[in-house]
This record gives C-alpha cells, sequence and structure tokens, in this order.
C-alpha cells in the first residue's frame, strides 16, 4: 500500500515501521506505516500511510526533517477547462500552507489539514468529500448552498471548468510538480518571498523585536552595532568576519576589489529557526564598472547554519540592464558574477530560462553559477526521478544534466544571459576597458509598467525623504 501510494519501493526508504493504531472513524484498528525517504531533486522527508481494512479509510501525512527553508513560497497554477492532464499534478503540501481558488472564493486554510501528498485532484476531490460529510450536521438552507457549492467544486475537479490554484506557503515546505522541467512551466508561477515577523511568530520561531518606534529601533541598532577601524587591525578583524560566514571562493571574490572599511555586528536570531541567538556581519565594497554594494553574512553557533547575502547600494537604476557573456575559454568561466534576486539567468543552448528570485542573491563566478542552477533544479523540482517516472521524462531530464554539464567543459561555446530589470547584476570584464571586451555586451533598457508595478516602485513614496534632504540641505547652506 506505501509503495502504491507513495511510488517508491521500500528498499529506498529509512527507519520503516508498522504499527496498529486507532481509526478514528469507525474505532476499530487499522494499520500505520511511516518511515523516512528522500524525494529525488526536493528533500528528505517523513511520511506516515493509515489505512483502515474495516471502513476503507485511508490518511497519509508530510512533515519534513531538513533544515527550514529561509523564504516563502507562492505557486500559482492555471488549469483550463477540458485538460484533466494538469489535475494529475503532484503537490506536496505542508501544515502551514493555503490552497485557494480565488474563482470560486473557496480556501483550505492551513488549520484544517495536515501536511500531505498528493495531487490538485485529489486535494480538491478530499476537500469536496469533507464538505459533503459536514451536511449532514447542518440547516438544511445552509446544506442546500453547500450542495450548490460542490456542484461547482466537482466541476473543477473533473476538468469541466477553468480555475486558478493557488498554493502559498509560509514556511517554503510546499510543492507543486512542473512536468516541463526543467523548461519554465507556461501554466504556473513560483514566487519565493521573504518572511514577515508576523508570518515568523505564526510558525513557531523566535522573533527579534528592537525597539517599539522606528526612532527606538533606529537608536538601539545604532547602540548595538559595533564599527572596527580600518587598519591592520581592523582590516584582519573584517576578513576573519566574513570569511567564518562564506565558503573561501566567495570571500575571495569579495575582497579582490575592496577590504572592508568598516565591519558591522548587530544581534539577531537564526533564520534557520533553531531561535539560537547570533551576530550578522555586514560591510560595503566599492565594485569597479559597477557600484557600491552591502555584504551580510550570518553564521549560527548553536545549529551550524549559514547564509550571504549581497545587497546593491544606492538608489534604483532608471533602466534595467541585460549582459550577454559568450563563453568560450576557461578564463571566461572565472569571471566573477553578482547576480540579484532580481535578476533573470537565460541559456539559450539549453532553452534554460530562470526567473527573477530563483537563485536570491549571490557572489560567485560562471562556472559557480552554472553549478548553483543545476542544485536548484535538483532542489526544486522534486518529483524528477521517482519511481513512478515515465522513461521519456526520465531520459529527457538525463539528456539536460548531461548538457547542464558539458557547459562547463566547453566542448561548445555557450551564451550566458542576466536581465536584471535594476541593474544591480554585474559580470566582470576580462579586460581593463569595458569597451575592449569583445565578448561581453550590456545592453540597457526602459523597463515596461509591469515590471515596475512588479518590482514595488509606482507605490513608492519619496516625499518624507525628500523634504528631509532639503530641509537638510537648506540648513547647510545657512
Amino acid at each position: 500500500m506505501v509503495e502504491a501510494l507513495f511510488g517508491a519501493p521500500l528498499s529506498n526508504c529509512e527507519t520503516f515501521q508498522s504499527f496498529e493504531s486507532l481509526c478514528m472513524h469507525c474505532g476499530e484498528n487499522g494499520t500505520t506505516n511511516s518511515f523516512i525517504t528522500s524525494i529525488p531533486h526536493f528533500r528528505k522527508i517523513w511520511l506516515s500511510a493509515f489505512d483502515c481494512p474495516h471502513c476503507c479509510n485511508k490518511n497519509n501525512e508530510v512533515m519534513y526533517v531538513d533544515e527550514i527553508p529561509t523564504r516563502c513560497c507562492s505557486y500559482t497554477l492555471k488549469i483550463s477547462s477540458g485538460n484533466p492532464e494538469m489535475l494529475n499534478r503532484q503537490v506536496v503540501k505542508s501544515e502551514h500552507a493555503t490552497i485557494k481558488i480565488p474563482e470560486l472564493d473557496f480556501e483550505i486554510q492551513s488549520e484544517a489539514r495536515r501536511g500531505s501528498l498528493s495531487t490538485v485532484e485529489g486535494i480538491l476531490m478530499r476537500a469536496a468529500d469533507e464538505l459533503q460529510e459536514r451536511c449532514k450536521n447542518v440547516a438544511p438552507e445552509t446544506a442546500e448552498a453547500i450542495d450548490q457549492f460542490l456542484v461547482k467544486l466537482r466541476a473543477c475537479c473533473a476538468g469541466e471548468s477553468s480555475f486558478t490554484f493557488v498554493l502559498d506557503d509560509p514556511a517554503g515546505n510546499s510543492f507543486v510538480e512542473n512536468p516541463f522541467a526543467p523548461s519554465s512551466d507556461p501554466s504556473m508561477t513560483i514566487k519565493f518571498y521573504d518572511r514577515t515577523p508576523e508570518k515568523q511568530a505564526s510558525l513557531g520561531y523566535q522573533v527579534t523585536q528592537i525597539g517599539g518606534t522606528p526612532d527606538e529601533a533606529l537608536t538601539e541598532v545604532s547602540n548595538q552595532v559595533k564599527g572596527e577601524p580600518h587598519g591592520s587591525v581592523g582590516a584582519a578583524a573584517g576578513h576573519r568576519a566574513i570569511a567564518q560566514s562564506n565558503s573561501a571562493e566567495i570571500a575571495e571574490a569579495l575582497f579582490r576589489y575592496s577590504t572592508p572599511e568598516e565591519v558591522m555586528t548587530f544581534p539577531t536570531t537564526c533564520y534557520a529557526g533553531c531561535a539560537g541567538g547570533c551576530e550578522t556581519r555586514m560591510f560595503e565594497i566599492d565594485i569597479p564598472y559597477f557600484k557600491k554594494g552591502i555584504i551580510m553574512a550570518f553564521t549560527c553557533d548553536v545549529c551550524g547554519y549559514r547564509n550571504s547575502e549581497l545587497k546593491a547600494g544606492g538608489g534604483f537604476a532608471e533602466k534595467g540592464k541585460k549582459m550577454t557573456l559568450h563563453v568560450k575559454n576557461v578564463n571566461d568561466l572565472n569571471r566573477d558574477v553578482i547576480k540579484s534576486d532580481t535578476a533573470s539567468v537565460q541559456v539559450p543552448e539549453l532553452d534554460l530560462e530562470l526567473a527573477s528570485g530563483t537563485l536570491g542573491g549571490v557572489v560567485t563566478t560562471v562556472e559557480g553559477l552554472i553549478k548553483k542552477i543545476s542544485e536548484s533544479l535538483e532542489r526544486v523540482h522534486g518529483f524528477t526521478f521517482g519511481d513512478s517516472l515515465d522513461e521519456h521524462s526520465r531520459s529527457k531530464w538525463l539528456d539536460f544534466g548531461a548538457r547542464l554539464n558539458k557547459l562547463l567543459s566547453l566542448e561548445k561555446p555557450w551564451t550566458l544571459i542576466l536581465d536584471d530589470a535594476l541593474a544591480n547584476s554585474f559580470i566582470a570584464p576580462a579586460t581593463d576597458d569595458l569597451k575592449d571586451d569583445k565578448q561581453l555586451m550590456f545592453e540597457e533598457y526602459e523597463r515596461t509598467w509591469e515590471q515596475d508595478e512588479e518590482l514595488g516602485l509606482h507605490d513608492m513614496d519619496t516625499s518624507s525623504a525628500d523634504a528631509a534632504y532639503e530641509s537638510a540641505n537648506t540648513s547647510s547652506s545657512e
């Protein structure tokens, strides 16, 4: 039963257990099978499946045993009528995730169901069955309204109506299958976003609160920030502080441009959820031909979690920037790359395109970026090599993986394209003058209204900052 449900032989599972447990429907004893296993290209999970032979009640539950993701995830899948294949997509839903169907004004709240492994059709059918069960214990008017709603919901389950399936998970542990992977899915949009303090608290993670008002918070941060003086001692301390939270490759790439004038540290709690008291280290760098940037590095001495992030300094660029690099030799693979979280990545030779936000902000090389893309695809596309995968899809994935690895062997020249609407990304030139590098091209373009809207630029209000700036200029001139 477990093999049929999860599509994985028990020989690949860890710590398999089977025991009797009480059925909450009929009161008789059923069988619960549980084990820890790894879904290829997703993560390690704990699976539990219950089966009652008396009333045929079945249930399954998913829990996660890896480190806690630091970002939330949201999947939006548009399902058209007459296309039942889309309903067969596998879905991993964590206990914190909510599912919405905007067309029906219907929502499955996070408290309504524990983590589960199912399909789009299975989730909707189970919701319909539970609503049908509730009709028995409500007033006739309410039961009639539920019956009318169930007609619409079951039409979605049968693929007779078009609808939008939205899965939002503040814990970042949910997943919707992409059958077109590694290519993008024209029917699905994936977004990763930062977790707010409110969502952090709702998940049971510790939230650091500094000060009651913005002014108090700023004062408290200023009091807590510690600066290291520039010089032999300060620079050495800065190197140690940043290197502790970054790999040797990233640290070498950062210090190639500048040594930290001042390293600031401020207290925080572990992003991975262990709630340990830690410090975040931050310093500013100046990158030639680019702009100033802020490096933030974090390490937890309690659980060992490490993270580093690059933020571009200065204001928003008026135009977007597209960078095209023709990779021909080993020196091109060693070029430094700064990819912001607003940049998309394309490799036309592989028909590969990663949307903005997929890898976050990274400081690496061309070779390192390709390796990160490979790791990201393996992690995000969870059901790639399950036992239920058909041979055609399996061979497609193997072929793509082989072609991706061939990029690093330079059997043929290939092209890397970074498209950043905020112009916060950068590929290092091989010459002192950008115009002399014939393999690297920079192209500026006007952002569309939709891009500005997605970046939140239309809602930005700088009137208070402008007034303060003008006031400061007036005071200084007097």
